[in-house]
């Protein structure tokens, strides 16, 4: 012990501990105090299991389950439209002609299941065409036609077929909240339905372009090849959005009028069509002579608009 320790005479530093501390209890084996300590880790953890058959089945878009709207066939027929179970026509029978050369060329594009009905210019008679396209494919046994008018700054579909339009595409599109399939509207023909424009926008283009359009027509889509959708788009000479609309189609059927759409015109429009899409023409306002083609009364009087 240092000679000089302030703890000089009162016992070695064994001497003092034992004061405090009772070895002999310790050595007598007395447990120590509890001591909080770190859950132990299992070192084979159990991982949940997944049911096969959840994790494994596809997506598929559902079906629509708005209400039914009538089509109004006297209108239809007042303005020249093919009458869905009418009797066979010369433009009826164009018209078989023209979805039996546009359905083979969707099978294995990516995006096979849309058509886009354009013209370079208004009053080409895009939206004729694209109506009548839509009966015929409907009249189809396997097939279920979506007709979405896509003509944002004009629409005239839902009117055209005597439908009442409510929320469409672009209501769709600029609000997440809004489902798409909700804005479909259902008709009397099982295999036709109809989504409107829906609200005009000034920014319809920038909507197009967005990521969102190709998610919102995936999910009216996806799962069903049998679902082909038609959209009567704007005038390519007159509305950007008519462009990017072809970006999302796997062909661009380019309706040209006979009687007034010029070469320089057509050149122009189909320098618009971009993405991929092929380009179809298909000639309006022409008259056949009989003698030479079957259906020489194609756009007969009254039939072409």
């Amino acid at each position: 012990m240092n000679q000089h320790s302030s703890i000089k005479g009162r016992g070695s530093l064994i001497e003092r501990a034992t004061e405090i501390y009772d070895f002999q209890a310790a050595l007598r084996g007395r447990a120590a105090p509890a001591v909080d300590a770190p859950p132990m880790i299992d070192p084979m953890p159990v991982v949940a299991s997944v049911e096969p058959s959840a994790a494994a089945t596809p997506y598929r878009a559902q079906a629509w389950t708005g209400p039914v709207q009538p089509i109004d066939r006297i209108a239809l027929a007042e303005a020249g439209f093919l009458r869905p179970d009418g009797p066979v026509t010369a433009m009826s029978e164009e018209f078989r002609l023209l979805k039996r050369d546009l359905l083979p060329q969707l099978q294995g594009h990516p995006r096979g299941n849309r058509i886009l009905v354009c013209s370079a210019n208004s009053g080409d008679g895009k939206s004729f065409c694209a109506v009548n396209l839509a009966l015929s494919l409907a009249a189809e046994k396997d097939r279920e036609i979506l007709l979405i008018d896509a003509d944002f700054g004009k629409p005239g579909i839902p009117q055209a077929l005597g439908l009442q339009a409510g929320p469409g595409l672009m209501d769709a599109l600029a609000d997440p909240m809004i489902a798409i399939e909700d804005c479909v509207i259902r008709t009397d023909i099982a295999s036709l339905a109809v989504l409107p424009a829906g609200a005009p926008s000034n920014n319809d283009t920038e909507y197009l372009a967005s990521a969102r359009t190709e998610q919102l027509l995936g999910r009216l889509t996806e799962g069903r090849p049998d679902r082909i959708l038609i959209f009567d788009s704007p005038p390519l000479l007159a509305a950007s959005a008519a462009a990017v609309l072809a970006s999302h189609a796997a062909v661009a059927l380019m309706v040209v009028r006979a009687d007034r759409t010029s070469e320089s015109t057509l050149r122009d429009a189909i320098g618009m069509v971009k993405g991929g899409a092929q380009v179809r023409l298909l000639l309006n306002a022409v008259r056949f002579n009989s003698g030479r083609r079957r259906f020489g009364g194609y756009y007969a009087e009254g039939e072409t608009r």
